[in-house]
């Protein structure tokens, strides 16, 4: 991957989580000068563990050849449904950069907690990587999980793909896509049809 590319593409994935049992993922593919040319979404259950199966949903529902990056606004998702950035790695081929802004101390005494006996969402959290801090162009602080992809390429394509406030427009803008869809009802159907 060339970083420095122009039409570099990035797949920003993002939440919209509610009180339903079901929760949406919005993709939304984002060249480096910040114009969208895709968009799917998808839904993941709330406290279940198939956030990694929904990201890979979206990849093979938006079916593009030019994704250069995934980056994942977070991989805790859908009250503790945890995406495994390196499984998306392996089965995308993808390099994954994983932004969250709130630093955390960790929650495995919570998962224990609410899913005892649970240890295959606790393998999959063990296993991330712990989040490094890095300031924005914006002088915000993001904190990234880099996988397939140095630290210092996945800071530097975080700083491309940011215009201003605390998170890269690709996450941002799949964010509002999720609200969005998950405020227009159950698979995008309007609550007030005409």
């Amino acid at each position: 991957m060339h970083i420095a590319k122009k039409g570099l593409r990035v797949l920003g994935i993002a939440e919209s989580f509610s009180s339903r049992s079901t929760s949406l993922l919005a993709g939304v593919v984002m060249r480096k000068d910040l114009r969208i040319d895709g968009v799917a979404v998808t839904g993941v259950t709330v406290g279940g563990m198939d956030a990694t199966e929904g990201v890979l949903a979206l990849v093979r529902d938006l079916d593009r050849k030019d994704i250069n990056c995934i980056f994942l606004g977070g991989c805790i998702i859908a009250w503790y449904n945890v995406i495994d950035p390196e499984e998306v790695l392996h089965r995308t081929g993808l390099p994954v950069v994983v932004i969250t802004y709130r630093k955390s101390e960790g929650i495995r005494d919570k998962i224990e907690g609410i899913f005892p006996g649970d240890r295959h969402r606790l393998s999959c959290y063990d296993s991330l990587e712990k989040p490094v801090p890095v300031t924005l162009p914006s002088g915000h602080m993001v904190h990234l999980r880099a996988v397939g992809i140095g630290l210092p390429d996945a800071t530097r394509l975080c700083m491309d793909f940011t215009f201003d406030g605390r998170l890269p427009e690709p996450v941002r803008v799949a964010r509002l896509v999720a609200r969005a869809v998950m405020r227009s009802g159950p698979a995008g159907e309007s609550r007030n049809p005409a």
